[in-house]
């Protein structure tokens, strides 16, 4: 599938200049560090990503993740940057025609998590990076960011139903669901490396073959998640989410078996050699970084992502906060509009209440490095679980706001999201 449209000319989170919401009465102190670290981390990747793209580093393609050593292959050295331009002309090629520069629902890399009804597009690669490679980087920004984009959808349901059904002229630029579902996913087990680093016997081959074969089979389950029709709803877009993290789950657990036979076929010299994979990849990030951009973002991120970090006395994270809940809910708007009485008032309170508990619960800090690749694959189901769950409460509080809605206010409701996005 070629990809084609205007370069993404990656830009920051613009936050309003007045805040009014109180810190402390949605997501709770943990949920003010949980956002500034996504924040402070992202800074730096946007700004790579925003280099990348003044350079006119890369060009349309199929979505496909990269290898971070690719740069002696003319490709970007940073598969981050990539990521970003192509889920980028994906997700905006339906987005208002096209014509918009970003959405407010990307991450904070400059990628997306959601590219017209399909979430999560590099699923199966994310799970490869994170188990094979042990780089967690893009699993974890998924989170908030992505929920309340599926509570308030940025397309309007004729721009949405454009990626399952595309006409006339607009199919030119609109990719189809079924396009990048098969085509954001086709890296699988990297065998040639792994065989090499090892160097396997007959026996740890035969092993290695298993694995590659669950590993196909497990991008199988995980391709069969895509929606063939265009979710028009908050409640469906949240269900397309807690189908995804499903088939995900199941595609951990059906790895599980076979890596942990392969691995256990490897003697301590084997082992270190297969883990010197994640050290090549840790290597080869670490030296796409720009020094300045280093330098100027690590000690703030670091601090954020400290454990006993509190939250509660840092000022410019309560700040952010506080602007994050004014620009992103403007609950006084929604009431009005939807003219709501008491009780779906108080209902509304507890659908951001539980959306902004994801600040808290999904923490977009790097996960912590696990030595083995079994141990990864365990720390990326927990990760996926916990986003289920979280995904789980957020569409029982969309169930129980949408319960005595009329018809005309659920309609007003679902038009939240493209009005926010202009």
């Amino acid at each position: 599938m070629a990809l084609v449209g205007a370069v993404l000319a990656i830009v920051t989170v613009l936050l309003p200049d007045t805040a009014n919401a109180q810190f402390g009465l949605r997501g709770g102190p943990l949920g003010v560090a949980r956002f500034a670290v996504g924040h402070v981390i992202g800074l730096s990747r946007l700004r790579h990503s925003r280099m990348a793209v003044r350079g006119s580093r890369y060009r349309s393609a199929a979505m496909s993740a990269q290898d971070p050593r690719g740069g002696e292959r003319g490709r970007p050295a940073n598969p981050y940057v990539l990521r970003a331009a192509l889920t980028a002309q994906a997700a905006l090629s339906g987005w208002h025609g096209g014509r918009r520069p970003q959405g407010w629902w990307r991450h904070p890399d400059g990628s997306y998590g959601w590219i017209g009804p399909v979430f999560w597009p590099f699923a199966h690669d994310d799970l490869t990076t994170a188990i094979v490679f042990g780089d967690t980087t893009s699993l974890s920004l998924y989170g908030y960011g992505d929920i309340y984009a599926a509570i308030f959808a940025p397309y309007a349901a004729p721009e949405l139903a454009a990626y399952t059904a595309p006409q006339g002229r607009r199919a030119r630029r609109v990719p189809t669901v079924e396009a990048v579902c098969d085509s954001s996913d086709t890296g699988g087990l990297p065998v040639d490396r792994i065989a090499s680093a090892v160097q396997p016997n007959e026996m740890q081959r035969t092993a290695l073959d298993e694995l590659a074969v669950a590993w196909t089979a497990a991008r199988d389950t995980i391709r069969t998640s895509c929606p063939a029709q265009a979710p028009m709803t908050a409640a469906e877009r949240l269900g397309v989410m807690q189908a995804r993290l499903d088939a995900m789950i199941k595609a951990t657990d059906a790895l599980a078996a076979p890596l942990d036979k392969f691995v256990g076929l490897l003697d301590d010299g084997q082992k270190a050699k297969l883990e010197s994979l994640a050290n090549e990849r840790r290597a080869a990030l670490a030296a796409a970084q720009h020094k300045d951009a280093q330098a100027a973002q690590a000690p703030q991120a670091s601090k954020a992502c400290d454990p006993n970090y509190d939250p509660r006395y840092d000022v410019q994270a309560q700040h952010q906060y506080e602007q994050l809940v004014q620009q992103q809910w403007p609950a006084a708007d929604i009431v009005s509009t939807l003219k709501l009485d008491d009780t779906g008032s108080a209902r509304l309170d507890v659908l951001q209440d539980t959306t902004l508990r994801t600040l808290e619960t999904l923490s977009s800090c790097p996960m912590k490095a696990e030595a083995t690749p079994q141990a990864r694959l365990a720390a990326v189901k927990l990760r996926l679980q916990t986003m289920q769950q979280a995904v789980g409460g957020v569409s029982d509080a969309v169930d129980d706001f949408e319960a005595d809605l009329s018809d005309e206010q659920k309609a007003a409701f679902e038009a939240m999201g493209p009005k926010r996005a202009m």
